[in-house]
């Protein structure tokens, strides 16, 4: 088979590393990357560290409203498409570049093969949400990573195509959050010069626009994490990186270490070290899971209801005073509960696109 990978957040670098030293040991991958994320802490590094090929085309496509963004992506994937003419385009998770690679893909008539379908957080006004939703229905093998994933498929009548596999971030945490040691870690201070990692500490991702895009929300998390009895370690988007520094000063920020992105060994290290993990990342929130870390998103609605057993992760708006009431609450862990697969999702993932080949589909 020949497969055309598409990727371009730092997500899907993760679950594309796995994936695709499983599926290279059979078949031809094309790997295109839409450059969404262009930064080298965003980026580059993370293809060299997890030994991810280089890709077979760059776009360098960023910028823009999500309009313009996915209109470029789409005129620029579409040409890959007929050039290369592959059996499978296999799309990860929700980003403008997994939107962009399913419409060009289902105009073309490709076969187009969704890792992470399903996913619903019911918030339409979740950009994301609609990419989910738009890619699932023009796709045609849908791979769950969780039992309430199928369950959406089935209410959105797509049981019929959907398999489940399984969650690869979840073979990517067990593959890789012990390449590093947390004592070799030096962070990268946004004013320069450099830092430890603090014996105790709470590692702090917050990079989405309804947190960080007005300072009275990214002041509120700020405040809360003032109030911590151990370091709080931020690794900060690139394009939030004026308003962080800023409020740090403005608020002089005594516990808070603001640091530049971090790689995934790195951040895969930390989450699995630290006290505490307050996130609004889908990925990290399930990094915290696997590794039974207490967990506070700052989101108003779930993306994983399967992390929020036992309050492992529980939900928090940009308010400081209900940020530090869910830090409090008390957290239960079961060893015996693993729904998200069994660490072999990627290879599922190459026996469902083999064994739908085999039988055919229509294009």
């Amino acid at each position: 088979m020949k497969i055309l990978t598409i990727v371009g957040a730092r997500p899907q670098f993760i679950k594309a590393a796995v994936v695709s030293h499983v599926l290279r040991k059979k078949h031809q991958e094309v790997l295109v990357h839409t450059g969404q994320h262009f930064d080298y802490n965003m980026s580059q590094q993370f293809f060299e560290e997890l030994n991810i090929p280089a890709p077979d085309y760059n776009l360098g496509i960023r910028g823009g409203s999500h309009g313009e963004m996915t209109g470029k992506m789409l005129m620029e994937i579409e040409k890959v498409l007929v050039k290369e003419a592959p059996d499978w385009v296999l799309l990860y998770g929700d980003t403008n570049s997994t939107l962009a690679g399913a419409l060009a893909a289902a105009k073309l008539h490709m076969p187009i093969c969704h890792v992470e379908a399903g996913t619903r957080t019911h918030c339409r006004t979740n950009p994301e949400e609609i990419n989910r939703i738009c890619t699932d229905h023009v796709s045609s093998l849908l791979l769950g990573c969780t039992a309430s994933a199928m369950e959406e498929m089935k209410r959105e009548g797509l049981e019929t195509r959907g398999v489940l596999v399984g969650d690869p971030m979840y073979d990517a945490f067990l593959e890789y959050s012990g390449k590093k040691e947390i004592t070799d870690i030096e962070l990268q201070l946004l004013s320069g010069g450099t830092a430890a990692v603090p014996e105790k500490y709470c590692y702090l991702t917050c990079h989405r626009e309804e947190n960080t895009n007005r300072d009275e929300d990214l002041r509120e998390i700020f405040k809360a994490m003032e109030q911590l009895d151990f370091p709080v370690i931020y690794p900060v988007h690139p394009r939030n990186h004026v308003r962080a520094l800023r409020l740090q000063a403005e608020m002089q920020l005594n516990n808070v270490l603001l640091v530049q992105p971090v790689g995934y060994l790195e951040s895969a290290c930390m989450v699995k070290n630290a006290q505490l993990v307050v996130t609004d990342s889908g990925g990290l929130q399930r990094e915290a899971f696997f590794a039974g870390k207490k967990c506070v998103t700052l989101l108003d609605f779930v993306v994983w209801p399967e992390t929020m057993v036992g309050n492992r992760n529980v939900l928090a708006k940009p308010k400081a005073e209900e940020i530090l009431e869910k830090i409090a609450i008390p957290q239960e862990i079961s060893k015996n509960y693993s729904p998200f697969g069994d660490g072999h999702a990627a290879e599922k993932i190459v026996n469902a696109l083999e064994k739908i080949n085999e039988k055919g589909i229509d294009k």
